[in-house]
């Protein structure tokens, strides 16, 4: 068996709910690592989407966050989280639920970054989007705890039809956002011009 400090250095794990402590943002992402350049920090950043938020604060990554990160939003928390566990070079990386609070357009940013910059990172996601997982190796199905189908996305649509079911719900509910945001939009440019 290994000890706690190795299955650490082996395995980064950022859940829905993300803690960070009091210090300063850049602390907080050097926790696992603390060696780390700030060219590592600045990737870990881009790569997990918070980059930009980061940037915006008035003292950058060195602003001050309160007890438990509360004075960032849930998104901005999970963003920090991710990019702390990307930082801490784990060959392992669990992510559970923990990109929930992002939309699925800065999700998908983030995989598709996730995949260019770390590519040896094995990568286990538990997610209730599916979208999340399409572009998995291995996609395992539960239902109630137990598995009811394993195999790629494209092999889960013809022979799960729990994955098949949510996945055909969830695209019905993706169409229908993508379809409000672009009324918004054209409704947004009508009352500028």
């Amino acid at each position: 068996t290994i000890g706690d400090a190795q299955r650490t250095a082996l395995i980064a794990v950022v859940s829905q709910d993300a803690f960070l402590f009091r210090g300063t943002l850049l602390s907080n992402l050097k926790l696992g690592r603390p060696e780390a350049d700030d060219n590592q920090a600045r990737l870990a950043l881009r790569v997990a989407q918070a980059e930009a938020f980061v940037d915006a604060l008035p003292e950058g990554w060195h602003t001050q966050v309160g007890e438990r990160g509360l004075s960032l939003s849930g998104g901005e928390r999970q963003r920090l989280a991710v990019a702390r566990a990307l930082l801490a070079s784990a060959p392992i990386l669990v992510l559970d639920e923990s990109t929930a609070f992002a939309d699925s357009r800065t999700e998908k940013q983030f995989y598709k970054a996730l995949r260019m910059a770390y590519p040896d990172l094995t990568v286990l996601t538990i997610a209730h989007r599916l979208y999340t997982v399409t572009d998995a190796a291995n996609i395992v199905v539960l239902d109630h705890g137990r598995v009811v189908g394993c195999g790629g996305h494209a092999s889960l649509l013809q022979t799960c039809t729990l994955y098949r079911q949510m996945w055909q719900m969830q695209a019905s509910q993706q169409l229908w956002q993508d379809s409000q945001t672009e009324l918004e939009s054209r409704s947004g440019e009508t009352q500028h011009a």
